[in-house]
């Protein structure tokens, strides 16, 4: 009951990287008002956690209408979990998150919260690959306490989010880049072999589909 959980909450702690929004969230803030700061951290995380809870019930449903396999998924949600990994070990701009053009639209704009701290910050590609493949073999009407217990690891490593945002300016003086970069690599190395587990998975799950 507490494993998956937990075991969710790691994998997608580590996905969402909270400590990555430490200097993103800074730059972008520079010379704002505290309250400015802090009305644009509460919408940037209320808006992710309704896409990542859009995701969570809808999510597995589409993939069937689509006729997209869980274990098809797994293999895709896997490769892409690993190239983000690779972006965090090597402390590299993740291109996986964001563009070019979106970074530069999101100094110009005076609301920040949806785009790009929400998505695809908070909950980009990753984060929604990570969703739907821990929520989709559990769903709601199913298995009720499961996919609570998973939805809550969400709102804790949101709420974690929160805080740093909250927290940006005095973390930020304290850590410095490097410490910022030292913890991204070493989520990194966790977040790679759990999406090589994942993969191995996937492919497990449709050779024995075909087999069967």
């Amino acid at each position: 009951m507490f494993q998956e959980p937990l075991k969710f909450f790691v994998v997608f702690f580590a996905v969402v990287e909270p400590i990555s929004l430490l200097p993103i969230f800074s730059g972008l803030t520079q010379g704002a008002t505290r309250e400015y700061r802090h009305r644009m951290a509460i919408k940037a995380t209320v808006v992710a956690a309704l896409i990542l809870a859009f995701f969570a019930l809808v999510g597995a449903p589409f993939l069937a209408l689509m006729g997209i396999s869980l274990g098809a998924f797994r293999i895709f949600g896997g490769v892409l979990l690993f190239l983000l990994a690779l972006e965090m070990v090597f402390a590299r701009e993740s291109g996986s998150r964001t563009s070019t053009d979106e970074q530069a639209e999101s100094q110009r704009r005076a609301d920040i919260s949806v785009v790009p701290l929400a998505f695809p910050f908070i909950s980009g590609p990753g984060a929604l690959a990570t969703v739907l493949l821990w929520f989709g073999p559990v769903p709601l009407f199913r298995h009720p306490l499961v996919f609570l217990s998973l939805f809550l690891a969400v709102l804790v490593v949101l709420a974690i989010s929160l805080v740093i945002m909250w927290l940006a300016e005095p973390l930020m003086s304290v850590i410095g880049v490097t410490g910022v970069n030292v913890a991204g690599r070493l989520f990194g190395v966790v977040l790679g072999a759990l999406a090589v587990q994942f993969v191995i998975d996937g492919l497990r799950t449709v050779f024995l589909l075909h087999a069967g």
